[in-house]
């Protein structure tokens, strides 16, 4: 059997969130923590999401953690995979999400992709080039005292930038607002001209829509959760997966107790 999408999220909360936005999208999705193994149960799934916990842990441990979850969806024969960081960015100079993504890139020999941490439902919008929490820059939030991973700059690119040595281009609002063919194109130009990531601007969950419909052939994405809202209509336009969005969830009975929370 082979998996449509196979994700790896350098968190387990994010990993959550995604795997519950794929899952209302229509995808029949399952959530590992950590790799999974031999006794590792797909079932009917055709999304994969693995759990690390690499967003805070030296860059060369991060790497290797995210190659071995590349491996495993390999070896599943993923069609794409999806690289799912924090809606905030949130990183050092020094990595994790450029030293990941790079890697990831080299291990399945593509040379571009693009970096679209934007979830307007939860406020986070992207708008030339810059990251948005609300109504104020990312720098001026309270992520700008985060004790981990501080964000005191909003540019995506300048942030990116720091992280690899390959060129950070911008897919701005206007072009997006225009419709998929567009921002495909737009891919497409800054491939040509030497760029391999492209962050793009998003300001509500429209956007999100149309980005997600113009990844069909990138090999690999990265982002937060908001961009797979756009990536399930892609296979199901294909016919990889059931037309209808809706999956029912197993009844439930009994007592039960539900923990959420976050590191963060």
């Amino acid at each position: 059997m082979s998996i449509l999408l196979g994700v790896i999220a350098d968190d387990f909360t994010g990993a959550t969130d995604l795997a519950n936005t794929l899952v209302k999208n229509g995808m029949q999705t399952v959530q590992s923590i950590g790799v999974p193994d031999a006794s590792f149960n797909l079932g009917e799934a055709n999304a994969v999401v693995i759990a690390l916990k690499s967003r805070t842990k030296p860059a060369a441990q991060a790497i290797k953690d995210s190659l071995a979850g590349l491996k495993w969806l390999q070896s599943q024969n993923a069609k794409q995979f999806f690289f799912k960081y924090c809606s905030t960015f949130d990183s050092t100079d020094v990595g994790n999400i450029g030293p990941v993504a790079d890697a990831l890139m080299e291990a399945i020999g593509e040379s571009f992709t693009i970096a679209c941490p934007a979830f307007p439902s939860n406020g986070r919008t992207i708008y030339k080039g810059h990251l948005f929490v609300g109504d104020i820059l990312l720098s001026d939030s309270g992520m700008k005292d985060h004790p981990l991973t501080p964000m005191t700059d909003a540019n995506l690119i300048a942030v990116l930038s720091r992280q690899t040595p390959h060129k950070v281009g911008l897919v701005e609002i206007s072009t997006v607002e225009t419709g998929p063919k567009a921002i495909s194109n737009r891919f497409k130009r800054l491939k040509k001209d030497g760029y391999r990531y492209a962050i793009v601007d998003a300001i509500n969950t429209n956007n999100l829509i149309q980005i997600g419909n113009a990844l069909t052939e990138l090999k690999l994405i990265t982002g937060g959760s908001g961009i797979a809202q756009g990536i399930p209509e892609n296979f199901r336009r294909a016919g990889m997966i059931m037309s209808s969005p809706q999956i029912p969830l197993p009844s439930v009975s009994g007592r039960a107790a539900i923990l959420a929370g976050s590191c963060s």
